[in-house]
Formats: structure tokens, sequence, C-alpha cells
């Protein structure tokens, strides 16, 4: 190493020194941001997009999405996921693939986000709720259709639809039918007079 290039790199490595404390001494100034965790938890706010823990979309009647499709439990990276389903009568004898078990192990996930994304019906999604610490690692698992399944009741019969009465002003349309005429059959008189 010859004297110019010694020179060189020591000019190089006072910039990149003065660039970092430069960095640093900003970061000095500024107003510090502390959250005082956890008596601040009224007016904490978390982003909405925050992926805390993966959990069923219900709605009001307590009816949930999942078709049990198992699409989440193959997509998942690391077998968070496990469903198990039952085999059910349908009243119009068929039978139907229903959700008995949706098992999620908190303590295993990536939050990736695999699952949401590709369930066909939006069954599931991540919630924000990031307090989930526990002393067991077994309470990190948990079951995800907690309420008890509802039967959705059968489909009623639709009524057969009422032929509209005709109304005295329509005009009777009489019906077209048609007349074969047969080789040994005479016509008669106005048959006749028409042609």
């Amino acid at each position: 190493m010859n004297i110019k290039e010694y020179f060189s790199s020591l000019i190089e490595g006072t910039h990149s020194l003065i660039k970092g404390m430069e960095v640093t001494g900003k970061e000095l100034f500024t107003k510090k941001v502390t959250e005082q965790y956890p008596e601040n938890r009224a007016e904490l706010k978390i982003p909405e997009r925050f992926r805390a823990t993966l959990q069923f979309i219900y709605d009001d009647e307590g009816y949930h999405k999942c078709i049990a499709c198992k699409t989440c439990e193959r997509n998942c990276p690391n077998g968070t996921i496990q469903i198990t389903t039952r085999m059910v009568d349908l009243p119009n004898g068929k039978k139907k693939m229903k959700l008995d078990k949706y098992i999620y192990d908190l303590g295993s996930c990536t939050f990736c986000g695999l699952c949401v994304s590709t369930c066909p019906t939006d069954a599931i999604e991540f919630s924000n709720d990031f307090e989930q610490a526990v002393f067991r690692r077994e309470a990190l698992i948990k079951q995800l259709n907690y309420l008890p399944e509802k039967e959705k009741p059968a489909p009623e019969p639709k009524p057969a639809a009422a032929k509209p009465a005709a109304s005295a002003d329509a005009p009777k349309v009489e019906p077209k039918v048609k007349v074969e005429e047969s080789k040994d059959v005479q016509p008669n008189q106005e048959q006749k007079e028409t042609e």
C-alpha cells in the first residue's frame, strides 16, 4: 500500500464516521416515544393490519362461513392448522362434508397470512389482539370453532306458481289445432268454400 492509497482510505473512513455520527446525533435530540404499557391500554392504538392471532368470522346469528375445504391447512407452511371433518346427510338425501374441529396452534404460527388470503369463503381473519402470553405451551393451541354448531334450517319448498286468472276484457284465443287431411275423408262444404 502506497502513501496515496493510505490517505485516500483514511479520508473515506473519516467521512463514513462523520456520516454515522450525524445519524446518531439526530436521534439524540429527537423526542422520545415511550409506551406506558399496560397503563395506557385504553388509548393504545394497534394498526388494523397487525397480525396477532387467527380467528373465525361469525355473523350475528352465530354461523361461520367455513366449508371445511382444508385449503388453509394445505397452504400453511408449518402445519399450524389442523382440520377434522365429518360427513352429514342433507335433507335431499345427499352427503356433505362438515367442519368438526378447527385447531390452530398459535405457538408455531409464523403469521404469514397464507391461510387468510387463500380462504375461498373469507371465513378466517387475523385479529390484532396481541396479548397472548401464557405460562404453558398447550394454552396456545386453540379451537377456533368454539361456538356450538347450529344446523341451518332446511330450505322450504317453493310453492307452485299460480297461473294468472284471465281477465274479462282479454280476448279469448282459440288454440290452434293442426288438422291432418286424409285421402279418404272428403272435405265438408265450408272447407270447399274457403279454398
